[in-house]
């Protein structure tokens, strides 16, 4: 065929091409799947605006890179993608955007997915301009809104916010041929908040599996901004090998970016912002062959596997799923501001024994404005290079590291080191690639930080423009309670509140709940005991690994529990419920009603209940209750040599009992200049203290440096070694109406009041239930003010 027949014809085609590529609008779904039955290259596909409800939406066709098939929106955002709906992108240079999936009910696996089944795939497709919120999937781990499979995809200016199902947010899948070297890029997403998952699989983005981890996965993720993403530790979770991170942004969120499992990632130019919430964290780096360079962490409060920085411990043969021995690491130019520490070697254990090796710690700058450890040799260090690394901090004899001033500047309120930084600038004059002439290496990369010398501009994770081109009003939804019924048995409290939603109801029958493992409560719950019979909570006996409290209450959280028995016999365990760990400092809420708690007499530190480090209630409450046989009651002292601090806003007991506890039935201490400060308040009503910290230096409650101190109507009784059961301090505290029998002499002092307390016999009818018999003065007819004691 002549050359002139050839061109024709390929002219031809191109201009029949052009005339058969159509722009189609379609009302509903059979419209819908006649339309993209047909679709070529170059047609678009256009979704009326309104509601699609119930709809299979299969995005696919055969387009190319010039004219690729597109589906999209009327208008971006107006159409709602809702109920048992989702979507599968798959064939070639195929675009889906505009969409908004919410108000989701679904039984499918995925919202998104870039395949039709296990053998058709999406390659060169595109994800785009959309919006996932609070979209219900199936209820199950392995639940997902956007699988990524095929080669060539991207997910690009796409909001997802609220996944509170379990189960990652997105993932990269690699399993096959078909999927590794697939150079997918995900970029300029907002990830919004996903709250606490309380166990394992709430990453927001997971690149790779353990099983295929070895295998290249060549992902790009840059410039998203994860904003409140709690789902678990991983926020992403690198599991694959030669992947990109680069430009993103992390505020506020309580977890790192882990290089979990693969090789030789690149993590560069990252920003993380802690804005002072607990268990923020940076850059976890396990395994071989990475480089982590030109980072910005500031204002991050995670510690351990939390940390700004953390180069873990690795296992001998380590399996694919454990840890990898770290080596071959470059870890150079990351700026980390008043941050939690720096650690080598974490996770050191009889397991993870192999500190890494080969890898180079150069170039990097920390600035501390807090006397806190910044740097943490969990084991041996030796395997790393250290050079030119510069640290202000009131705690700088840090090795590796060398104490300097850093002269700073504020740009957009953010601190840049300025190019007045003499020891840092010999840095630059003695590493291979400086100039001798100052002026010039002031334009070269400031080689001790993340920044440019004089910088006047942010990094780009600070300044970009993330999510879709048009603003979702994303309203979070009311969550109806939710009532699960939990049958006695091993473990099965335990099981029944890690499958349960936020603000939902476990009822509990007549039996014994046995725990093998401590509970977390990471979502607003309330339990509720069978109040016709005993709901017994206790441990099992002889456990492999005794376990030192029963609840722990998270930040944030309100957890209510009512009628149960808390019984501490078994394996002895410290505490029954305990407050948020260490430094978590967002308030939550405690509120007991109608619990007993018994037997809890481990010495060690041991008490009812305990408040750790740093942390605050609004409110804990214990109405209608008991404490017995135990060590202590309410814990509340370990700030007591920290200024101003204190555990609790408000305490409240009422009608409630603390009987043969061997010390301190509360001990809720302020380290402050003047009790009249504002700061911490305990209110005790119709309650009886019999036989507390009978010892002469003992006392019942111990309120030291409480602003408000409010006791009325209540019993001390049967504590006759001590001199007195609670010393009042502070002219807004006072004790009124009640009762004290051989229990010392109440005092009130510095503006402290005491009103009608009788030092008299109380004359019990019943001294174990603490009911008074008809001729005690703890009756209203017999003091003539109100009930003392226990209410009727």
């Amino acid at each position: 065929m002549k050359k002139i027949e050839v061109l024709f014809i390929t002219l031809i085609c191109f201009v029949f091409s052009e005339i058969n590529a159509q722009e189609t609008i379609v009302a509903n779904i059979e419209e819908y799947n006649k339309t993209i039955k047909n679709a070529k290259a170059g047609d678009v596909i256009i979704l009326k605006n309104g509601v699609w409800k119930n709809v299979k939406l299969n995005a696919y066709g055969n387009g190319n890179k010039e004219k690729p098939i597109i589906v999209k929106a009327e208008t971006a955002g107006k159409v709602i993608v809702s109920g048992n709906s989702t979507l599968n992108i798959y064939g070639q240079y195929v675009i889906v955007s505009g969409l908004w999936f919410k108000d989701g009910n679904s039984t499918y696996k995925s919202v998104v997915q870039f395949r039709k089944d296990s053998k058709t795939f999406a390659n060169n497709c595109r994800f785009t301009n959309s919006t996932i919120s609070y979209y219900k999937v199936a209820d199950g781990i392995k639940d997902h809104w956007v699988d990524i499979w095929g080669k060539n995809n991207r997910v690009d200016h796409n909001n997802f916010t609220g996944k509170t199902s379990p189960g990652t947010t997105l993932v990269v899948w690699l399993k096959g041929d078909e999927h590794t070297e697939n150079n997918h890029k995900i970029d300029n997403n907002v990830f919004g908040p996903r709250p606490n998952l309380g166990t394992n699989g709430g990453e927001t983005i997971r690149i790779g599996t353990s099983t295929n981890s070895m295998k290249s996965s060549k992902t790009l993720v840059e410039r998203n901004v994860f904003a409140n993403c709690d789902g678990e530790i991983e926020i992403i979770s690198n599991k694959s090998c030669d992947n990109i991170f680069r430009d993103n942004l992390f505020v506020a969120s309580k977890g790192t970016l882990t290089l979990r499992h693969g090789n030789n990632a690149l993590v560069e130019r990252n920003v993380f912002l802690g804005n002072g919430v607990s268990n923020t964290g940076g850059i976890r780096i396990i395994n071989q062959g990475h480089i982590v360079r030109n980072n910005f962490l500031i204002g991050l409060l995670g510690d351990g596997y939390r940390g700004a920085i953390v180069v873990m411990n690795g296992v001998p043969n380590s399996p694919l799923n454990r840890y990898h021995q770290v080596k071959n690491v470059d870890i150079q130019n990351n700026t980390i501001i008043n941050s939690g520490p720096i650690s080598f070697g974490e996770g050191k254990d009889d397991e993870k024994t192999l500190p890494p090796i080969n890898t180079n710690f150069s170039n990097n700058l920390i600035f501390n404005n807090k006397s806190s450890k910044n740097v943490k040799f969990v084991d041996d260090v030796s395997g790393i290079t250290f050079k030119n690394n510069y640290i202000d901090a009131p705690i700088s004899a840090e090795k590796g590291f060398t104490a300097t001033k850093i002269n700073w500047k504020e740009l957009q309120s953010f601190p840049i080191p300025t190019s007045n930084n003499p020891d840092l600038l010999k840095v630059i004059k003695n590493s291979k690639s400086a100039e001798d002439d100052i002026t010039k290496s002031k334009r070269q990369i400031f080689n001790a930080g993340a920044f440019n010398l004089d910088s006047k501009r942010l990094p780009k994770a600070l300044t970009l423009r993330a999510g879709p081109g048009w603003k979702p009003n994303i309203i979070t939804p009311p969550v109806k309670p939710k009532t699960i019924n939990v049958a006695p048995g091993e473990e099965t409290l335990r099981k029944a509140i890690s499958k349960a939603t936020p603000g939902s109801i476990l009822t509990l029958s007549t039996g014994e709940y046995i725990l093998e493992k401590k509970i977390k409560i990471t979502k607003n719950l309330t339990i509720i005991g069978d109040k016709s019979g005993a709901s017994i909570l206790s441990i099992k006996e002889n456990i492999e690994k005794p376990i030192d409290y029963f609840f722990r209450v998270n930040e944030g959280i309100r957890f209510t529990i009512s009628n149960v028995i808390i019984d501490g016999e078994n394996s002895k365990p410290k505490y029954a419920i305990v407050s948020p760990d260490k430094k978590e400092a967002s308030l939550y809420n405690l509120f007991v009603n109608n619990v007993v708690f018994k037997n809890f007499t481990n010495t060690n530190g041991g008490s009812v209940f305990k408040a750790y480090t740093g942390t605050k209630a609004d409110t804990l409450s214990f109405i209608s209750s008991r404490f017995e046989n135990s060590y202590r009651g309410l814990n509340l002292s370990y700030d007591k040599d920290n200024m101003g601090k204190y555990n609790a806003n408000v305490i409240v007991l009422e009608n409630t009992v603390f009987k043969d506890i061997e010390e301190h039935a509360v001990n809720f201490i302020r380290k402050t200049p003047s009790v009249d400060l504002i700061g911490g308040k305990l209110i005790v009503n119709n309650c009886v203290f019999s036989n507390v910290y009978n010892q002469e230096k003992g006392k019942v409650l111990r309120i030291n440096g409480i602003h408000s101190v409010e006791i009325s109507n209540t019993v001390f009784c049967n504590s006759y070694k001590i001199k007195s059961p609670v010393d009042l301090k502070g002219r807004f505290s006072f004790i009124k109406n009640s009762l004290v029998h051989d229990s010392g002499f109440l005092k009130a002092n510095q503006g402290a009041k005491k009103e009608n307390v009788l030092y008299k016999n109380p004359k019990w009818d019943d001294d174990n239930l603490f009911i008074p018999s008809n001729k005690s003065p703890l009756l209203k007819s017999k003091n003539g003010i109100a009930r003392i004691g226990l209410k009727q």
